[in-house]
């Protein structure tokens, strides 16, 4: 039985390694959705190695992962440049005032200065950041394009990561007073709010996929990734405290 789950050239043995991976995703996403915060990254850590271990069990390599080294210095220069661009224009949002209001959230605002560091340096590059990528543009995307190509990867990973985010937009209009102005704040609000997230977090992933494909590493995702989240933690704290 291992060897033919082995066999890559099996295609009955890769659909169900490929279905063992959503499996263990929607498990980790489960588990985080019920057990205590603290208990976030550590889940999301062992769900990633888990991850990776299905994919090289199913012989893919570290290229295949965008995990190789070849890539990875050419990966990490987009990476820089990315993540400067979005300080640049995360910042300039904050200071115009007709976008300031979207920095208003109240999940940031009642952080402390220690919790937010947390957030921004743990939480979401080991806990959020790594998941994700690993999942939606290293393994599934890597596992998917194998069989069917890169265009159906980047469709199924893109899908997945949008209804990934049902759970965590669902409070949406609650926390963020921008949200709240342009959905409502009622029932009606919320379904149109995680609507809209699930469709942005799917448009959101067909870009990180075509990074991901066109740098020919994970380094590009990862690092527009931990900016966008780190300096959405980091200014919506900010902006809570009348900064900007």
């Amino acid at each position: 039985m291992r060897a033919v789950l082995a066999h890559v050239g099996n295609p009955c043995a890769a659909m169900w390694m490929l279905l063992l991976a959503v499996v263990v995703l929607a498990a980790a996403n489960a588990l985080n959705a019920l057990l205590a915060p603290g208990w976030y990254v550590p889940v999301c850590v062992a769900a990633a190695v888990l991850l990776v271990l299905i994919a090289r069990r199913s012989g893919l390599t570290w290229q295949d992962l965008g995990l190789g080294r070849a890539a990875a210095r050419r990966g990490l220069r987009w990476g820089l440049v990315l993540a400067a661009a979005v300080v640049v224009v995360c910042l300039a949002g904050l200071a115009l005032p007709f976008s300031r209001e979207a920095f208003q959230d109240e999940r940031a605002a009642g952080l402390s200065s220690g919790e937010l560091v947390y957030r921004v340096l743990v939480r979401v590059p080991l806990g959020t950041v790594l998941l994700e990528e690993v999942a939606f543009r290293g393994v599934l995307w890597a596992m998917v394009r194998r069989r069917w190509g890169p265009v159906w990867a980047t469709v199924a990973s893109s899908l997945l990561f949008g209804l990934w985010h049902v759970q965590p937009s669902r409070g949406l209009t609650r926390a963020n007073a921008a949200a709240q102005a342009v959905f409502g704040a009622g029932q009606s609000g919320v379904v149109l709010a995680v609507t809209a997230a699930v469709a942005g977090t799917a448009l959101a992933g067909v870009l990180l996929c075509e990074l991901r494909r066109r740098s020919g590493s994970l380094v590009p995702p990862v690092a527009l990734h931990c900016a966008l989240n780190g300096a959405g933690y980091a200014l919506a704290w900010a902006a809570s405290r009348g900064w900007g």
